[in-house]
């Protein structure tokens, strides 16, 4: 069965102007790995009319810190959420795969790195998951099988230099978004910076499929100076990239493809899409979602993450507040499934306090 029959379609979203609005939606992706079949939680939105569309597929970070395997289960796709509107806007399929044992994906984590800083095994599992997924979505029929371009983000940047690495079918492009490993073989024994330029340099051996790099200033895990020694590991076997380094973006850059306004770096992405003959022009103009009241008696903090709520462009979701305004988001496959994590983490932010929802999808919680 097709994964257009499995769609259910949780919002379709009205555009202002263009050329007409996009739709989104939850699914669990069926790929085959090694042989096995395994379900990918993945999140898809596209323009909302016939058609086959060049293809994004999007694949994320590794969070780290004492809660480590509680975190990759609380991921979800829509954390890309601004990269994706800003790619579906260009008459872009875009989809957002959670690779295995993230989220709802099955087939467990694979991820581990050998020996603690072995970095290539893991880095060539994680580009499994990529191609099985590619694999899979070239045969939709809304799906232009022949123009894919892969985008990366943290682990997710080195996963795609992977798939590049193998010159896989149907893909044309990649973008490395912040690309990079940070594990430890020990506590406080950090892994040198040298096993990322190894690891870049193996996979750029190989490499023959354009890529993209792009990295903030202020990246407090891969600064400037590791940036270009990866670069030019990368680059030295051949491999065509070229690297755009974009303004520093809060005290951390390392997640300004998640946080930051997609029109504060796509001007660095255009003329790669352009090279590729591929789309630039905006054709959506963005979505018009629910405009709803800031919770009152919001703490500033609260106040951003209430409007980042509203401009994420999935009805999945739930916001929970604080007797005192502090709040949490929860992202889930329903809404009525992100009501728990949403009041769970308010109550983590809040340090105990009550909580209630006080939004669930597009709507005040009650309505």
């Amino acid at each position: 069965m097709r994964l257009l029959a499995l769609l259910l379609i949780l919002f379709t979203a009205s555009a202002r102007a263009g050329d007409g609005p996009l739709m989104s939606a939850h699914v669990m992706l069926p790929v085959v790995i090694s042989g096995n079949r395994v379900s990918l939680e993945s999140f898809v939105i596209r323009p909302d009319r016939p058609g086959k569309f060049p293809l994004v597929v999007i694949t994320h970070g590794m969070p780290s810190g004492n809660q480590f395997f509680a975190e990759i289960l609380d991921r979800s796709p829509v954390g890309y959420s601004k990269a994706a509107v800003a790619f579906a806007q260009r008459g872009y399929a875009v989809v957002s795969v959670m690779r295995r044992g993230y989220g709802r994906s099955g087939g467990g984590f694979s991820e581990s790195a050998r020996e603690g800083c072995d970095y290539l095994p893991a880095t060539r599992a994680a580009s499994d998951d990529v191609i099985a997924a590619v694999a899979s979505l070239r045969n939709e029929p809304w799906v232009d099988a022949d123009h894919v371009v892969l985008l990366g983000h943290s682990v997710g940047g080195l996963a795609v230099m992977a798939v590049a690495a193998q010159n896989i079918p149907g893909v044309v492009g990649a973008v490395n978004f912040d690309g990079g490993r940070h594990s430890f073989s020990a506590p406080n024994q950090p892994c040198p910076p040298d096993n990322l330029v190894d690891t870049s340099a193996a996979l750029g051996h190989t490499a023959r499929i354009p890529m993209l790099w792009l990295y903030a200033e202020n990246d407090q895990f891969y600064g400037p100076d590791l940036v270009q020694r990866m670069f030019a590991a990368y680059s030295a076997g051949g491999a065509p990239a070229q690297l755009h380094m974009l303004p520093p973006f809060e005290p951390n850059g390392h997640n300004t493809v998640v946080l930051a306004p997609a029109d504060s770096w796509f001007p660095a992405v255009d003329p790669f899409l352009e090279k590729l003959g591929l789309p630039t022009r905006t054709v959506i103009e963005a979505p018009l979602f629910a405009e709803l009241p800031i919770p009152p008696g919001a703490v500033a903090a609260c106040q951003a993450a209430f409007a980042d709520y509203l401009a994420n462009p999935d009805d999945a979701k739930a916001f929970a507040v604080s007797t005192h305004g502090h709040c949490g988001t929860g992202f889930a496959r329903t809404a009525l499934e992100a009501r728990e994590p949403a009041v769970m983490k308010c109550k983590i932010n809040s340090r105990g306090e009550d909580c209630r929802l006080y939004a669930l999808g597009q709507k005040l919680a009650g309505d």
